[in-house]
């Protein structure tokens, strides 16, 4: 099972939007997702609602509900059929929280996008990430995506080259599309809508992808020896 983090402090960066995109792409991949939900503002939740019960399943956790007619431990339960587990995190997570809620993350992404404002911030969450997390350089686990980016002017120019600053991979440049809006609106990911309508989208999404595949088989050799093709 891959656990991943979507991860940064200040609000409106598109955590909710790539956690959503990426629970819809791992079931209609059949690995029945999980969408766990930590953030108050319950946006990955309202997303959940609206799919229909012909959509490819994904199991939503509540995380920001505290629930008094169970446990803890009960809500916050995995099913054990779940491959993949993906973590909404809140806006404004202090500094402090970020050891325990990184410490079982196989991977952290991290989405900014392209303002001075936003550039601070994700100078900021690095920064937390590296010195209190303490999650090391050499472990690969961070990745950058550069969000609703509009090629070709300054201001994305001026992120790409905050970005190399960082030393931590940018795995993928999302753009400005309204593909999202409407998948927000539908309970739908991009790729779950009809191709010629997000082919763009879907090219921008293959190097996460790629990236988090070949962590998942970093992680688990014998998941990722099975996903090869057996030659003679």
């Amino acid at each position: 099972m891959q656990r991943i983090l979507v991860l940064n402090p200040k609000g409106g960066s598109g955590k909710t939007t790539i956690a959503t995109n990426l629970a819809s792409y791992f079931a209609i991949s059949g690995d029945r997702p999980v969408l766990q939900d930590n953030d108050p503002q319950a946006s990955s939740s309202r997303w959940l609602k609206k799919r229909s019960p012909d959509q490819p399943p994904i199991h939503g956790i509540a995380g920001f509900d505290r629930n008094s007619r169970m446990t803890r431990a009960w809500q916050m339960r995995i099913p054990p059929e779940a491959a993949h587990v993906i973590v909404d995190t809140p806006a404004a997570v202090p500094a402090q929280d970020m050891p325990d809620m990184t410490k079982t993350a196989d991977v952290i992404i991290v989405p900014v996008l392209p303002s001075d404002i936003d550039i601070h911030a994700c100078s900021k969450c690095i920064a937390d990430l590296l010195l209190i997390a303490k999650v090391r350089r050499d472990e690969y686990r961070i990745g950058v995506v550069a969000n609703r980016v509009k090629r070709n002017t300054v201001i994305y120019q001026s992120l790409m080259r905050f970005l190399e600053t960082l030393r931590i991979p940018v795995i993928a440049t999302l753009r400005d599309s309204q593909n999202y809006v409407r998948g927000a609106e539908l309970g739908v990911g991009v790729h779950e809508m009809k191709r010629h309508l997000v082919e763009q989208d879907l090219t921008d999404w293959q190097p996460m992808l790629a990236w988090l595949k070949a962590k998942e088989a970093s992680v688990h050799p014998l998941q990722g020896a099975a996903a090869l093709p057996v030659t003679a």
